[in-house]
């Protein structure tokens, strides 16, 4: 598929004994085989299939998270004892809420 954007992983099934193809913005499609790399061209494909019908329907398919662009911010809420003990521990080491709170849901930090 041309321009191919879409977040893809493979991952192994035990229930199924074969590896799974998925698409992030098509969490109801997969993909199962018993290698890797024909899970991955096996979702590629079915995502490029029901991109295409979509299309011809005059559907809009969903856009590629990469291609999404995010403000960065978002609402979370939490009971009043864990933000208090939040506020704490941000007080303790010297930095904002938002920044301890930052750290600690970033995967490219080390916590």
């Amino acid at each position: 598929m041309k321009d191919d954007h879409y977040t893809y992983r493979v991952t192994w099934s035990a229930e199924d004994g074969e590896y799974v193809g998925l698409c992030a913005e098509f969490p109801s499609l997969s993909w199962l085989e018993p290698s890797q790399e024909a899970a991955f061209a096996g979702i590629r494909q079915l995502v490029a299939d029901c991109v295409a019908d979509m299309l011809a329907e005059g559907e809009t398919p969903p856009e590629p998270f990469a291609e999404r662009t995010f403000s960065g911010r978002f609402l979370v809420r939490v009971p009043p004892e864990t933000h208090r003990a939040l506020v704490i521990k941000a007080a303790e080491e010297g930095v904002s809420l938002n920044r301890l709170v930052s750290a600690r849901l970033s995967v490219d930090e080390p916590r």
